[in-house]
């Protein structure tokens, strides 16, 4: 009877310490010294911990992250998932006709060739509709995430073209992950999002028309002094401040934006 407890203890504690390498190795790449001191300091209204956690999001899938940007998220997805796990990073089109990409493009590439141990196995795809649109190999992601985006699809019209392009990426039983500046269900919705702002009935509708279920919402990335009515849009707000000097104090004291964060599932 001894041994058999023995080997419970012993197990129990196996596995309790399989999940604090777990929770450690998430907490490092947040912590880690890829990250710059300015990323780190928007964690108090992005909660990178939370939402990667709300996702489910585990250091041995394979994770999309489609239009990383700069590479906010990429910082600490890259190190998460380098060792187990992998990281494709959809971004713009190197021929894309708006100089802003292929800025924006070359500017993640370089981050990416700077530390080759954090970032070398990170792969590049493309997603730039209507034209290219397949950011993983079909069925074969665990999770996509996508932060802040969803504007600029409607924007252009390629909303509903890039859902689909995340449902056909995922496995069967897959998670999508998606942060977005969140507007107000009192008002109805540009489909331009020329604000910067989406409902959330709009996104959760586009993922629907795509074949997701709706799976879980958080409000982990909410914002409360956010009232969305602002000259410049979501765009006057931290980190944007598209007014400058005028009223900063102000915007600084509101904060970044009010954020949806819902999860959606690829049916079995």
């Amino acid at each position: 009877m001894k041994n058999i407890l023995l080997v419970l203890l012993l197990a129990g504690s196996f596995l309790s310490s399989q999940v604090a390498a777990k929770s450690n190795s998430l907490h490092q790449a947040i912590a880690g010294n890829q990250r710059s001191a300015e990323h780190k300091q928007r964690d108090k209204y992005r909660h990178p911990r939370q939402t990667l956690e709300f996702f489910e999001v585990k250091d041995n899938m394979t994770v999309v992250e489609v239009w990383p940007g700069e590479g906010w998220y990429t910082e600490i997805l890259a190190p998460y998932l380098k060792d187990h796990g992998k990281l494709y990073a959809a971004h713009f089109s190197a021929d894309a006709d708006q100089p802003y990409f292929k800025k924006n493009l070359h500017a993640f590439v370089e981050k990416i060739k700077s530390r080759p141990k954090v970032y070398g196995k990170v792969e590049l795809t493309v997603l730039q509709p209507p034209k290219f649109l397949q950011i993983a190999p079909e069925a074969s992601a665990d999770r996509v995430l996508t932060f802040r985006n969803v504007h600029n699809w409607m924007k252009s019209d390629q909303a509903a073209a890039v859902f689909n392009a995340m449902y056909k990426a995922l496995k069967p039983g897959g998670i999508l992950g998606v942060v977005e500046h969140r507007n107000s269900t009192l008002k109805s919705q540009d489909p331009k999002a020329e604000s910067g702002y989406v409902t959330e009935d709009y996104v959760i509708a586009l993922a629907r028309n795509a074949g997701f279920e709706f799976l879980g919402k958080t409000e982990i990335n909410a914002n409360s002094k956010d009232t969305k009515d602002y000259p410049e849009g979501v765009w006057t707000l931290p980190p944007a401040l598209k007014l400058e000097d005028k009223d900063r104090k102000k915007y600084l004291a509101i904060g970044e934006s009010d954020r949806m964060t819902i999860k959606f599932i690829k049916p079995r």
